[in-house]
């Protein structure tokens, strides 16, 4: 755990993409392959559940510090990150650490003697403790263990950890770990120890990934096949087009097909087994049947990218009826009933068990076709190519994106690979431009990692009957300079605080863009937006003058 705390504070307080490499490098070439893993399975991205109730978190830190919970309270809003403003109060507490344990509110009455020594069911030390250890063996077996034992617990720990440790800990705790480093970084420095391309690194880290020695050695044993069917491929990216069109030369270089608004997907079908996972990395067979029932009619040994969207009438529906599929755990069946779906396929990625990615897009395209010829064409479709001879034909069909549901136009070079990630140059979105409203900002919050003690997460509210209802929450589209100043001003210009969110004086208009807008019963207003963003600040238009839920709700219609 020293060591992993250590490698934490190094990555957070540089900005050195090389010195964050050589420290990740140092880590990796030190530790145990356990410890390596579970280092690995926190900087990718990935996090424990909540291992206990932030209640009990709040309980035990009033009762060790002894302070009153308004000034805790206070803490966390300055804050913005309950972890580490817990790990803060607790460093700082004047009280005895030995006496924690006892302080700590209980649940149930103590054996006499309890507290004078650490519990025996308790393993108090921390120094020489392995990360892999502390996952491992302390800190999972608190989803079993009853209210009592994980109190005396987390306090002992307490008690003895101290700065970076303690703050780690919390941070594992909450399953509120972060850090700035990429998963770009991470990758490189693993393709360093391992002497392996970063391409074969990012692959096998994709998918399921379960932290062990045994998985940290074949990460970075010597390049060969996977031995895991499930296994995805890292995506490909397309980057937004934002010169014009005709910079990119001949419309006869170019595939253009329709941008879909569903949810990205790899289908695999290997070894008689289906697997469907999205873009993070998130395995989805379950709530899509029909698919992965379709999909076993493919070849074995097939990847194909593409995008599951609703799809009725033979035409894609909005997003909005998707997303009553996406986090449906139980009856998929009945609201699979309700809202069909179709995996529009755009690529293929491997064929008869081979990786065809390097293969040029016009190969890959001909080879897609071949697969889907005998598929369930009302599950599987292939993404039709658009036509039109020139530029100038392909922007008046863009137009029609929203009568389509869709978001716009991708453009693909037919030469190009399939490659890892956003790489410029050979895949483009041409998005179509955004919805626009005028809002003004009511409520406002410290955002997270590095941004914790700004206020740069905004809530937006649109008039209605005379008051300023809510409509949406975005975090970016501005400048650091502005940022800077809004945060200031927020801290001037605060009526009253509800925990980290405070309500500031409606006075300040901002142009929010947003690609859909749909009824909600989810949303006080009645309305939910898509990807809203800040496009502008409206220095020059009073709040008076920002736009009504009227105007939204005709936006729908």
């Amino acid at each position: 755990m020293e060591a992993f705390a250590r490698l934490f504070e190094t990555l957070d307080r540089t900005t050195s993409t090389n010195a964050k490499v050589a420290a990740l490098v140092e880590y990796l070439h030190r530790a145990p392959p356990a410890d390596a893993a579970w280092a690995l399975f926190f900087l990718t991205g990935r996090r424990l559940l909540r291992l206990l109730p932030a209640r009990l978190l709040h309980e035990w830190t009033l009762a060790c510090t002894q302070l009153p919970e308004w000034l805790v309270q206070e803490s966390y809003s300055s804050v913005g990150d309950y972890a580490e403003a817990i790990a803060l109060l607790l460093d700082a507490s004047p009280s005895r650490r030995q006496d924690w344990p006892a302080l700590a509110p209980q649940t149930t009455q103590p054996q006499a003697g309890l507290f004078e020594e650490p519990p025996p069911t308790v393993d108090a030390r921390v120094e020489g403790v392995g990360l892999a250890d502390w996952i491992e063996q302390r800190l999972l077996p608190l989803r079993e263990a009853d209210e009592e034992a994980r109190r005396v617990r987390v306090v002992t720990w307490w008690s003895r950890l101290t700065g970076t440790e303690l703050l780690l800990f919390n941070k594992l705790l909450t399953g509120e770990f972060r850090v700035g480093v990429s998963r770009t970084l991470v990758v490189r420095a693993v393709a360093d120890v391992a002497a392996l391309p970063a391409a074969v690194v990012e692959h096998r880290l994709m998918g399921e990934w379960k932290p062990s020695g045994q998985a940290y050695r074949a990460l970075v044993a010597p390049e060969g096949e996977s031995d895991r069917p499930s296994h995805p491929y890292p995506f490909h990216l397309a980057s937004p087009l934002q010169d014009a069109i005709e910079s990119l030369g001949s419309r006869a270089e170019w595939l253009a097909e329709w941008k879909w608004d569903g949810i990205r997907m790899q289908l695999i079908h290997r070894q008689g087994q289906v697997f469907l996972w999205s873009r993070g990395e998130e395995l989805l067979t379950a709530r899509f049947p029909e698919i992965a029932e379709a999909a076993r009619r493919l070849p074995a040994g097939t990847v194909l990218d593409g995008e599951i969207v609703a799809f009725a009438e033979g035409r894609p529906q909005p997003f909005a009826s998707l997303q009553r599929r996406i986090g449906r755990e139980r009856r998929v069946a009945e609201v699979a009933r309700d809202v069909p779906v179709a995996f529009i396929a755009y690529d293929q990625l491997e064929q008869d068990g081979l990786d065809i990615r390097a293969l040029p897009l016009q190969e890959r395209r001909r080879r897609l076709e071949m697969c889907l010829a005998d598929a369930d064409l009302a599950v599987l479709r292939l993404s039709p190519a658009l036509g039109g001879d020139d530029w100038t034909a392909l922007a008046a069909q863009r137009l029609e994106s929203r009568e389509q549901n869709v978001e716009g136009v991708m453009l693909k070079r037919w030469t190009s690979a399939y490659k890892v990630g956003r790489r410029r140059g050979d895949w483009w979105k041409w998005k179509i431009d955004p919805y626009t409203v005028d809002a003004v900002l009511i409520y406002a919050q410290p955002g997270s990692g590095r941004r914790a003690t700004m206020f740069t997460d905004y809530t937006f509210g649109v008039w209605h009957e005379g008051e300023l209802v809510s409509v949406a929450k975005a975090y970016s589209g501005l400048t650091d300079a502005e940022i800077d100043e809004l945060d200031r001003w927020i801290r001037r210009h605060t009526r009253e605080r509800f925990g980290p969110v405070s309500a500031v004086e409606p006075v300040h208009v901002f142009e929010l863009g947003f690609e859909r807008i749909a009824r909600s019963s989810r949303h006080k207003s009645g309305v939910a937006l898509r990807f809203p963003r800040m496009l502008r600040w409206r220095r020059d238009k009073p709040a008076a003058e920002a736009d009504t839920l009227e105007t939204l709700r005709k936006m729908i219609e």
